[in-house]
């Protein structure tokens, strides 16, 4: 059993926690080398962050606001302490202790930091399920520390692990703050790899810091919101219609197309700018329901898309429409009579068979969680209820083989990656939990689903939400896949040049760091420029703007001798520094460059200037002090050197 702690060496928090333990209060568990666990998190040393230009893709605007960064993912959290408190949802996919798919260093438990790898834990070690939890504990400690009041975590985990994660979940989030216990099907035909019970299914635990504030338990549904929901058609479940139409026809010009009416034969296309939420084939399966048959027909109608994705006729890609197949007399007397006697099919054309194309939208879908890509998107805010123990079969969140197949799509066959996660699965859980502009965490990061998923789902529902992608891949083995995978995987999205042929250019982009030397003022005062640049742009915090920092970086430019960054409100960052030998100050002389630099690059006369020391003092003049300033805004107490107790950031 652990040795009592110090009491005076324990936070607020953790005395509470002790307390708990002690009077029986809640659920703990108990595993050897649990003191140790809980206490790894804070004696983590943050990292330097080096920029590789090489492997970041994107507009200047995408590298600004999505991160790959490299490293061990302990390493990484406690490097992204200006991301504390500011996280909307961390989805991880940790490992699930197989055998041979994470390592453990006994001296971890003594030092951290120490640079050791460790040896991999296989799956006949004894001690296999404690290296586990005292693996996971301290990361999802720092995880929890990175989530808003109302954020949320959803941790993938199979049978081996999920008591023990369970466990640890609810002793870290508390079981009030347990959202829901989703089981996904990961295959749709039976695995022969159990003689007792097929595993078919993995799960999903999902956990806010705070339910209260959790946007998928903000209110039970209301009867005013049942309401909006009925069945003018006899249909058993109760629907609302929904515009069938959705942003980004510029990058969907194939869901551009023309929708004929069998009420009507009026010819439907989606408004200016805007594209169906449904291709071809799938509208064509649905229309049949009126009882009438369709074809896909070219109509000579480039004009009339151009027109609505915004290019000239000669440069819009050859779509055809859904036309009638069945004579439009026919057709009519066919539609009216099941609009009449019949439940209506998903395309429904209003009331009386006059109007635009809308969707059904189930009530029952929505309660379920079954949300479409513009769920958060509706104009009535309708969240999910508190979801429980759910059920999700592979048409609803795909399976392991398809996001096998998603991957090698991208990148090519030969990734090596028999288990990847579908794109839908974490699609579905990004809407969910994820507000349109959120920021998104995954300290596990594998092949880059989470971020193929974000950048997806933006370009779709026209949301702009972040991501922060954490991936050490195997350095011994020289097996770095975060260059290798994970960031080729990105950049092809991005660019659209995917290994089928078949990709489309995607908005964003991301910058890829990669983690080096520990941070401390003696490591800061012996920098090289280049190293202090990268350090600044990845420590500058600014209180007054909550969703973060979100550096644009004017470094690589060369064009300016202080001027290294600049923030959303085109505030400049400035760097004093040319080396530990150089000089340093910030003086009357350096400012004027300052203002000059900032004038040329068209920026605010707000500067954020960084120096060893300040030898000129005037108001439009924000002064960080190096190292002093980066050493707080990494977490470090300037005292001890330590890291940072405070309460926002605590453990």
């Amino acid at each position: 059993m652990d040795d009592d702690p110090q009491l005076e060496d324990l936070t607020t928090e953790q005395l509470i926690e002790l307390v708990q333990e002690r009077t029986g209060a809640g659920v703990h568990l108990a595993f050897p080398g649990k003191r140790i666990a809980r206490q790894l998190g804070r004696r983590v040393r943050p990292r330097v962050q080096r920029t590789v230009s090489t492997y970041s893709a994107g507009s200047a605007d995408g590298r600004a606001k999505n991160l790959l960064l490299e490293g061990d993912n302990l390493q990484a959290l406690a490097s992204l302490y200006r991301e504390r408190g500011h996280v909307d949802l961390v989805f991880a996919d940790p490992p699930y202790n197989t055998g041979n798919d994470f390592r453990y260093n006994d001296r971890w438990d003594q030092d951290p930091n120490d640079e050791g790898l460790g040896d991999y834990v296989s799956s006949d070690d004894p001690g296999k399920h404690t290296k586990w939890m005292k693996f996971m504990y301290p990361r999802l400690q720092m995880l929890r520390a990175m989530l808003k009041r109302g954020g949320v975590i959803a941790v993938c985990i199979d049978h081996r692990e999920l008591f023990h994660l369970g466990q640890m979940m609810d002793e870290l989030f508390g079981e009030k703050n347990r959202l829901a216990i989703l089981n996904w099907q990961k295959s749709y035909s039976p695995r022969s790899d159990n003689r007792h019970v097929s595993t078919a299914t993995e799960y999903v635990l999902v956990y806010a810091r705070d339910e209260e504030y959790a946007k998928s338990a903000l209110l039970p549904r209301t009867d005013a919101m049942d309401a909006r929901y009925r069945s003018p058609d006899g249909d058993p479940r109760l629907w609302k219609g929904e515009n069938f139409s959705g942003p980004k026809a510029s990058t969907h010009q194939g869901m551009v197309y023309g929708i004929q009416s069998p009420f009507t034969g009026a010819i439907h296309y989606p408004p200016e700018g805007k594209c169906w939420r449904a291709p071809i084939a799938e509208t064509l399966r649905w229309l049949v329901g009126w009882g009438v048959e369709y074809e896909a027909r070219a109509i000579d109608d480039a004009a009339k898309r151009a027109a609505i994705v915004g290019v000239a006729p000669d440069k819009v890609r050859p779509v055809q429409a859904v036309m009638l197949k069945t004579p439009l007399a026919t057709a009519k007397r066919r539609a009216k009579r099941i609009l009449k006697d019949e439940v209506w099919p998903i395309i429904v054309f209003g009331l009386d068979g006059e109007a635009r194309p809308q969707q059904k939208k189930y009530l029952e879908d929505v309660k379920r969680g079954r949300v479409p890509m513009t769920y958060w998107a509706d104009d009535d805010h309708e969240f999910p209820e508190t979801l429980g123990s759910i059920s999700w079969d592979h048409e609803e969140s795909g399976h392991s083989q398809a996001g096998v197949n998603e991957l090698s799509a991208v990148v090519g066959k030969g990734h090596g990656f028999e288990t990847v996660k579908p794109l839908k699965l974490v699609e579905k859980i990004i809407q969910i939990w994820c507000p349109p502009d959120g920021l998104v965490l995954d300290p596990f990061a594998g092949s880059g689903t989470t971020g193929h998923a974000i950048l997806a789902t933006n370009a779709i529902a026209d949301a702009n939400r972040r991501f922060i992608l954490i991936e050490q891949g195997r350095p011994e083995s020289g097996d770095s896949y975060a260059k290798t995978l994970t960031a080729d995987r990105l950049s092809r999205v991005i660019s659209g040049k995917w290994a089928n042929g078949k990709g489309r250019p995607l908005d964003g982009g991301f910058t890829f760091k990669t983690l080096t030397k520990r941070v401390d003022a003696e490591t800061l005062l012996k920098m090289e420029r280049d190293e202090m640049v990268d350090t600044v742009i990845a420590s500058h915090f600014d209180s007054s703007r909550r969703r973060g920092s979100n550096l644009r970086s004017v470094a690589e430019s060369e064009k300016y001798r202080y001027l290294v960054a600049k923030n959303a409100d085109d505030d400049g960052v400035y760097l004093v520094w040319d080396g530990p030998s150089e000089n340093t100050d910030l003086t009357e002389e350096v400012y004027e460059a300052c203002v000059n630099e900032g004038s040329a690059e068209g920026l605010s006369s707000v500067y954020h200037i960084y120096s060893r020391l300040n030898l000129f003092v005037t108001d439009d003049v924000h002064w960080y002090q190096i190292p002093d300033r980066i050493l707080m805004d990494f977490g470090l107490n300037l005292r001890t050197d330590a890291y940072s107790e405070t309460e926002e950031g605590e453990l």
